[in-house]
């Protein structure tokens, strides 16, 4: 439990609030903007932390949205609502100092400060 409650610590959900507000991403099914995050987290923490805590929170469905391909295809695309990012990217933070230390050196996807194209110029 120690671990749940640093994730769902007052300190870093804001932190994790303030980044899901600064990447501006777009609403998921409840409609809700990046911009009234902060107040709806100032009015309703407590609530989602009790239901966190008690394993009775359940995250609301994703939006899907298709995006075009260069080859006319269309990829398809899962929108998370903004509370929903919020909570993952709190437990992002607190799992990411436990694990990226430890992950190989040549490991580069889905890693903060790596990408395909790195990957790709180790390879070669």
């Amino acid at each position: 439990m120690k671990l749940m409650e640093k994730i769902l610590s007052k300190e870093n959900l804001q932190v994790a609030i303030k980044k899901v507000k600064q990447n501006k991403g777009a609403p998921g099914i409840d409609k809700m903007p990046a911009q009234e995050v902060e107040d709806w987290f100032n009015q309703y923490q407590e609530e989602v932390i009790s239901k966190i805590m008690n394993k009775q929170y359940r995250p609301m469905p994703v939006k899907r949205v298709y995006i075009p391909k260069p080859n006319g295809k269309q990829r398809p695309l899962g929108i998370p609502t903004i509370v929903d990012r919020v909570i993952q990217q709190a437990m992002m933070q607190v799992l990411s100092e436990i694990y990226e230390p430890i992950f190989s050196e040549h490991s580069f996807g889905f890693r903060p400060r790596r990408s395909a194209h790195m990957a790709m110029k180790e390879v070669l």
